[in-house]
């Protein structure tokens, strides 16, 4: 960790301080608790990181073929070196250890959100995250920006153990695109903390690298304003414990929010989970979860996802799926889907199923000359279709999709 560094700001060193009296209070998770009887959280929360063999790959790091601005960390350290300018119209981006303004406007969002979104679901791994974490970035758009910002992270050292923080706020009438990469560090926890104002969109897109032994937990909290939109897709390939966890809360009428997410497990290590909490507390805003699962050779996928509609979020349309592809019978899917509502004029639904590749579908595409693997790849990337498709840049749909497409040829060599 890089805990030592002189905290600035005393409104940085206060909310460390108030987060970690929460996290005495309420202590870390373990498998007891409602949100983590699917995952054993004890890898997250041991004090000794186990190690975790660094990953090398021929492939070209993600979204390098696309105009963006680059920020680099090895490790959970920032590297300058290997990033670029911090400059670019339309946004300002300065580092954690630069707030040394007690009235920055980052004072109301750091640690704000993950303090809201701790009820009513207790979230300790991000708790931890907020009083550890002195690495990240503070990032307010002004503008739209012209192009994405893109956050790589590298692990560089087989026991090191990350934390990252990082805080957006868009202003009224903007719009951004972020982008996340890489595995982090043998063991990873990150915070997203995002305030979007009306009016404004805010796009993410993130892949969680394909390092075999990594351990990670990321947190992504969002408040939305009137007439704004937000989406968020993630895709996972490897891993031995994934754990993505996304609080959002819509308090704008007329507003959007999507959260979507692939995976793609082999192998009996790989554990794979995705816990979302959508609250809806304003008229006439409509959510998207939408996720799916392709499990083999005893992979484990979860998925928790609820929809809350409070009382006055009238004209609420909540859509929520979460599907997964076995593809032996030692995979296991495990699903909490929930719905609660205190409004009378929605349109909610919730669906989750489990299934094998579509038999028929298979002997259709064989009986056309199509090879067997082909045949199962062209079958398994359509299933993951409809979560891809939540990305609006087609561009980094396209890689998404070739970059799944890879990982099952892989599987094959």
């Amino acid at each position: 960790m890089t805990a030592d560094k002189q905290e600035v700001a005393g409104w940085l060193t206060t909310a460390r301080a108030n987060a970690g009296e929460r996290l005495s209070k309420a202590g870390m998770p373990t498998k007891r608790d409602e949100y983590w009887k699917y995952t054993n959280p004890s890898r997250l929360t041991a004090e000794v990181t186990e190690p975790a063999a660094v990953f090398t790959s021929d492939e070209d790091p993600m979204f390098d073929q696309i105009d963006r601005l680059k920020l680099v960390f090895v490790d959970g350290v920032f590297d300058a070196g290997q990033s670029d300018d911090l400059t670019l119209s339309g946004v300002t981006i300065e580092h954690l250890s630069a707030l040394t303004q007690d009235t920055h406007w980052a004072q109301n969002l750091f640690g704000v959100l993950e303090e809201k979104g701790q009820t009513p679901v207790s979230r300790p791994m991000a708790v931890m995250n907020t009083a550890k974490a002195v690495e990240g970035f503070a990032i307010h758009v002004s503008a739209k920006v012209s192009k994405p910002i893109a956050i790589r992270y590298i692990h560089a050292a087989n026991a090191s153990d990350a934390f990252v923080h990082h805080v957006i706020k868009l202003e009224e009438g903007t719009e951004a695109t972020i982008l996340e990469s890489g595995a982090g560090a043998a063991r990873f926890n990150s915070v997203l903390e995002v305030d979007v104002a009306d009016k404004a969109a805010f796009h993410h897109v993130r892949t969680q690298g394909r390092d075999h032994d990594r351990k990670t937990a990321t947190h992504m909290f969002a408040r939305i304003g009137e007439e704004s939109e937000y989406k968020s897709f993630t895709m996972t390939m490897n891993g031995v414990l994934t754990r993505n966890e996304t609080v959002i809360e819509i308090l704008g009428d007329n507003s959007q929010a999507t959260v979507a997410g692939t995976a793609a497990g082999d192998g009996s290590s790989f554990h794979h989970d995705d816990t979302v909490f959508v609250t809806h507390d304003s008229v006439n805003c409509e959510s998207r979860q939408v996720f799916k699962k392709v499990l083999r050779n005893g992979a484990t996928g979860v998925f928790q996802g609820k929809i809350l509609v409070q009382p006055d979020a009238q004209k609420t349309d909540g859509y929520q799926i979460s599907q997964a592809l076995l593809l032996d019978e030692d995979s296991t899917f495990l699903a909490k889907p929930e719905l609660e509502i205190y409004a009378d004029d929605v349109a909610c639904s919730h669906g989750s199923t489990v299934g094998a590749i579509d038999d028929d579908a298979l002997f259709y595409l064989k009986s056309r000359g199509v090879p067997t693997r082909e045949a199962q790849d062209m079958l398994v990337l359509a299933f993951l279709g409809e979560a891809i498709d939540e990305i609006a840049n087609e561009d980094l749909a396209d890689e998404i999709r070739d970059r799944l497409a890879n990982w099952m040829a892989r599987r094959h060599s």
